[in-house]
């Protein structure tokens, strides 16, 4: 009787163990199924980026963003008059206003400074003598010439005449 119970055991254990086998084969199945859906997957997306760096590699041709610069863009050759020297560009712009600055509008006033070239649009002022300029009202501009003649090129109303 005990072999006949000894023997049902081990039964009961093979049985056990071939049906945990199977849950270890049928496991891997599943894992190997899923493996080779991932890598499906990762080889698409490989050819995806290989199609769109071929793309880009054909969007970045230097040739042919010169064809469309030429066709679209109106440029001009840059001449070798456009180039100056180093020392003939204009001083830096003063500092920025700090943002806890309490007026940053009065700030920018009092670092205003005059230019002091003048361009070729606009002719330098007559000096004027020093009792004239303390004759005119402050904010008003004199329309006529210290001599008190009235310049050839304005009219009454202070424009050039064209």
């Amino acid at each position: 009787m005990i072999l006949r119970v000894l023997n049902l055991a081990v039964i009961g254990v093979l049985i056990l163990a071939a049906a945990h086998v199977y849950r270890i084969k049928f496991d891997s199945t599943v894992q190997a199924e899923r493996l080779a859906k991932i890598r499906g997957e990762v080889r698409r997306e490989r050819d995806t980026i290989a199609a769109l760096r071929a793309e880009w590699g054909e969007l970045e041709n230097p040739a042919r963003v010169e064809a469309l610069a030429k066709r679209f863009l109106p440029l001009k050759p840059i001449a070798p008059t456009q180039f100056d020297q180093l020392d003939q560009l204009p001083e830096r712009p003063p500092p920025p206003v700090a943002p806890d600055s309490p007026d940053p509008i009065g700030a920018f006033i009092e670092n205003f400074e005059e230019p002091t070239s003048v361009t070729g649009s606009i002719s330098e002022p007559a000096p004027t003598p020093p009792g004239a300029a303390a004759a005119a009202p402050s904010g008003a501009e004199p329309s006529a010439n210290v001599s008190g003649e009235q310049d050839a090129h304005t009219t009454k109303s202070g424009r050039l005449d064209r």
